[in-house]
């Protein structure tokens, strides 16, 4: 097909099946809208139904968008985001992995049910989530997965030890599916989002007591760009992961961190 001296590939005006294992908040619901601006499908989960009800109401996209209520602590839970996205778009073409708490423990003061809500939210449903996805996927011969790691991936500050497990051992599932999958035509990256002026991000500060505009000049000494990641930095990246552009690239690392590293 050709327009305007441009060819485009069968492929490429595919609409496409988008799932978000998070996307009510921060980076995860900047996916989303830039997601709805391409005309893809969007399968997004959260804690809130009332939120999620909120996203679909404010975009006038109901066709388009579909809200899953999830505790991401529930195996079965997570077996029922993923049938119930396939029963509303049929099949998924990228999923991006997205969702994660970050508590500040070390090692030391790192008490049982910390360890294990990190490992379960972090690594445990991205994990079983997948085992479903990459059926579908290998039925399709083709999809893109989108792993959201951290600058703490290599060993992290010292407060936050069961968390850079977790973002280490994502690394090592992004590489593994590169490696075992690119056979059914599934491709596998790893984006390396750096410190990031999310909801999240402002409101444990804030419990620390400091305030937008401290964080923000703090972050200006640390971070060798001289500022924080807003919630549209990384976005470009995992818009390319998305699309047929990067239909040869997998077992790849950015790193979108302003040059930070940990």
């Amino acid at each position: 097909m050709k327009v305007d001296n441009y060819i485009i590939r069968k492929a490429d005006i595919t609409m496409k099946t988008i799932m978000i294992l998070g996307g009510s908040k921060g980076v995860g619901k900047e996916i989303l809208s830039s997601c709805l601006n391409k005309g893809y499908n969007v399968s997004f989960c959260g804690r809130s139904l009332e939120e999620g009800e909120k996203i679909i109401k404010s975009t006038k996209s109901e066709s388009q968008l579909y809200f899953h209520k999830l505790n991401l602590e529930s195996i079965e839970g997570i077996k029922d985001f993923y049938k119930q996205t396939i029963k509303r778009f049929k099949k998924i073409d990228a999923l991006v992995l997205y969702a994660g708490i970050t508590p500040v423990s070390s090692i030391t003061n790192t008490e049982e049910d910390v360890y294990d809500s990190v490992f379960n939210i972090n690594l445990k449903a991205p994990f079983f989530l997948l085992k479903h996805v990459l059926k579908s996927m290998i039925d399709n011969k083709s999809g893109s997965i989108i792993f959201f790691g951290s600058a703490h991936m290599d060993y992290g500050e010292m407060n936050r030890a069961p968390y850079a497990l977790t973002k280490s051992s994502l690394y090592t599932l992004s590489n593994h599916i590169a490696h075992h999958y690119a056979k059914y035509g599934i491709r596998s990256n790893y984006l390396v989002m750096g410190w990031t002026n999310t909801e999240g991000e402002l409101e444990l500060r804030t419990k620390e007591g400091i305030s937008a505009k401290k964080l923000k000049e703090k972050a200006s000494t640390i971070i060798p760009m001289g500022r924080m990641l807003n919630t549209s930095d990384p976005i470009p990246a995992v818009m390319y992961f998305i699309s047929d552009e990067s239909a040869m690239t997998t077992g790849s690392l950015i790193r979108i961190t302003g040059g930070e590293y940990i």
